[in-house]
């Protein structure tokens, strides 16, 4: 049913719908959560590659690179 320009459209009533939860602070939240794995997984990084077995690791990926490319 079209509404007539002579007459005001029929008044419809406001569906109530339950308000979403306040999810002010959840971004912020996910972003300290993902900075301090991230923190976590460099100091492990970290750890790993300045000990014997990264220079070991370092070494052995070079090698195996510069053996790809024909010059090791």
């Amino acid at each position: 049913m079209t509404p007539s320009p002579f007459r005001p459209a029929p008044f419809r009533r406001a569906v109530s719908r339950p308000r979403p939860v306040d999810q002010r602070g959840v971004t912020t939240a996910e972003y300290a959560v993902a900075t301090a794995a991230g923190a976590g997984f460099a100091g492990l990084l970290y750890k790993l590659l300045s000990g014997g077995f990264g220079d070991k690791l370092i070494k052995t990926l070079f090698d195996h690179v510069l053996g790809l490319l024909g010059l090791g």
